[in-house]
């Protein structure tokens, strides 16, 4: 199991750290555009639809990289001064509970408004746009997805804790 949390916790840091490019490439993109239109006075429809497309993959692939890195804004006063076993209890119930349920509504929700857009091979409402509006909307079920994925790891991680605090506590109880 060990190995296997160890491939989900290394597929979010490589797939975190290689979309983390797309904020640099979603500036220069901007830059770009904002250079054409002011100084050129060129507009490229194209151009602003990829930002969407950009800030979508940076939003949904990084995700689980900000959740494997406890990156997340996290509304807890009393989580920081709980010791590890307490700590673990919050992150196993948040997300067995909270993220499990939320990546099931977002795929459910989601679903039917992804496929129509793969069936009619959704494009672009600007005759200049991408026409890849489908590609964009597979966003809606790859957050979810990996979200889903990297919260398994964690709740393993946050049971592990668990496990390791009882048999400290049961082995320190024998007389």
């Amino acid at each position: 199991m060990n190995k296997f949390i160890f491939l989900i916790d290394q597929t979010s840091d490589r797939l975190g750290k290689a979309v983390s490019w797309l904020a640099l490439l979603m500036v220069l993109v901007i830059g770009l555009i904002v250079i054409l239109r002011y100084a050129f006075q060129i507009g490229s429809i194209a151009l602003q639809e990829s930002v969407f497309y950009l800030n979508a993959m940076l939003f949904s692939c990084g995700a689980a990289f900000t959740l494997k890195e406890q990156r997340h804004v996290r509304v807890d006063v009393i989580y920081t001064r709980l010791p590890p076993r307490g700590r673990a209890l919050i992150d196993l119930f948040g997300t067995t509970i909270f993220l499990s349920l939320s990546t099931g509504f977002i795929v459910w929700a989601s679903w039917d408004y992804v496929a129509l857009a793969w069936r009619i091979r959704e494009g672009s409402a600007e005759s200049s746009g991408l026409p890849f509006v489908y590609v964009l909307k597979t966003a809606l079920l790859l957050l979810p997805a990996l979200l889903f994925i990297q919260g398994f790891a964690e709740a393993v991680r946050a049971y592990s804790v668990l496990r390791d605090s009882a048999e400290t506590q049961s082995k320190a109880c024998r007389p």
